[in-house]
């Protein structure tokens, strides 16, 4: 699944863009919406952006996590090595040590994240601000040209900004539905 984002000028033509990829077979679930004009995509039932998508809550969290899995190693090594609860230790405790840190680098990241904006969006803040939309298309495969397509003939005035490799939710139902779907054809 690839992410094309597109700036749109006004509300009009963001809303317009909505129905043209529904016309073209993208559902509401794939079509998000970076604004600062909230109130008017949710007058207007477009799909606003998630907090997966506008912060970078995920990212931190993973990086949290893998600092903290090191931290967690070096301190496991540490407590092995120095023996100050004596040489009989466990090896679970070990691994309690490693997990914590692990989980506390996690929650520290993920408190980073909340506080800082997504940094694939950060291009754009400049746009955002200025009162644009950046629309975010979750196009699976095959489907990104046909947008494109479709973009370029009905709606000149949005200009395709980047395209993104993947930008979805992992811990999305649908997604997961869907490749439940496919590996019952594949079947």
């Amino acid at each position: 699944m690839r992410c094309l984002y597109y700036l749109a000028p006004t509300l009009v033509t963001t809303h317009g863009i909505s129905e043209d990829l529904h016309e073209v077979g993208i559902d509401d679930w794939f079509i998000h919406v970076v604004s600062r004009d909230e109130a008017g995509l949710k007058r207007e039932q477009i799909h606003s952006s998630n907090y997966l998508e506008t912060l970078d809550l995920l990212r931190g969290g993973i990086l949290g996590a893998n600092i903290g899995f090191v931290a967690g190693v070096v301190a496991a090594a540490l407590v092995m090595f120095l023996e100050p609860f004596g040489p009989n230790v466990p090896n679970y405790v070990y691994l309690i040590i490693i997990l914590f840190f692990t989980l506390f680098g996690s929650w520290q990241g993920g408190l980073y994240g909340i506080a800082t904006q997504n940094k694939k969006l950060e291009r754009f803040q400049d746009d955002i601000d200025a009162g644009k939309y950046l629309i975010l298309i979750y196009a699976a495969r095959g489907q990104g040209e046909k947008v494109k397509q479709m973009m370029r003939d009905q709606h000149p005035d949005a200009v395709h900004v980047a395209t993104d490799r993947q930008y979805v939710n992992p811990f999305s139902v649908v997604r997961r539905k869907r490749r439940q779907k496919n590996a019952q054809t594949a079947a």
